[in-house]
């Protein structure tokens, strides 16, 4: 499959070093809005939306997590990017991998977060044919933004958790749910092993979507990987907790 041109943005200084972030399933750029000021004081920072997801062109499906890494690889082309820093939350952190073990002279370092190497047993099939058969992600919008934040802090933050429902509403539906299956078909546990970059995993104490096991896994598998735990988070611990991410992101991307 070819390559579509990426809907993105950046921040920060043109001769900083060059850090790609990619959002979860059913986001966009904005997911890492609360992210970009201190990053953005360090480095040149290009968020992007996946193919199908967001303001990206909506390509015929399958997709597979190699077509959207490719994708960001032809994105670097573009912007003459030779090797670049990458990182992502969930389906952002699997593309992430997938450059660095298929592409690693590209790669300086990797942060995958809330993210898994291989997760078949998620509903997604389902989750798919339903918003195919709405024409829109309406009919799975509060089951997903539930394991987004904690219930505690969605209680106490309604204008978070509304907005979040509104960034997987704007989500396509034919290209969320060909972003599903492509998550379903995944297996990247052989592929990790080859990774060279050094490598951070970033792990929430109470993601229901991609538990901490799932992280323990990929550091596991990546050579001398480094696993922290953020507590008192859900899935999108960017969001919940963007001072606490940011502070890993800087120190594990400055080799403290």
């Amino acid at each position: 499959m070819s390559t579509v041109e990426l809907y993105h943005v950046i921040d920060g200084p043109e001769d900083a070093p060059a850090l790609l972030l990619g959002p979860s399933l059913g986001t966009s750029t904005d997911v890492w809005e609360r992210n970009i000021g201190p990053l953005a004081e360090r480095f040149r920072v290009i968020r992007y939306d996946h193919r199908g997801e967001g303001r990206s062109p909506e390509p015929p499906g399958p997709y597979e997590i190699a077509d959207l890494g490719r994708d960001v690889l032809a994105l670097m082309d573009r912007l003459w990017i030779e090797r670049a820093h990458v990182g992502g939350v969930s389906l952002g952190g699997m593309v992430a991998m997938w450059i660095g073990a298929h592409a690693p002279d590209r790669v300086d370092r990797i942060v995958p977060m809330c993210t898994s190497a291989h997760m078949p047993d998620a509903p997604w099939a389902e989750r798919a044919a339903a918003v195919r058969e709405a024409g829109s992600t309406e009919p799975i919008a509060d089951t997903v933004v539930q394991n987004w934040l904690t219930p505690d802090y969605a209680a106490g933050h309604p204008d978070d958790r509304a907005w979040l429902r509104g960034l997987l509403l704007a989500s396509p539906a034919e290209g969320y749910a060909n972003c599903c299956e492509a998550i379903e078909r995944m297996d990247q546990r052989d592929e990790l092993r080859h990774i060279e970059a050094p490598t951070l995993v970033i792990s929430a104490s109470d993601d229901p979507s991609t538990p901490p096991e799932h992280q323990r896994v990929i550091a596991d598998l990546i050579p001398g990987a480094r696993l922290e735990t953020i507590d008192d988070a859900a899935h999108l611990a960017n969001v919940q907790h963007p001072d606490l991410v940011n502070d890993l992101i800087i120190d594990h991307l400055e080799g403290r």
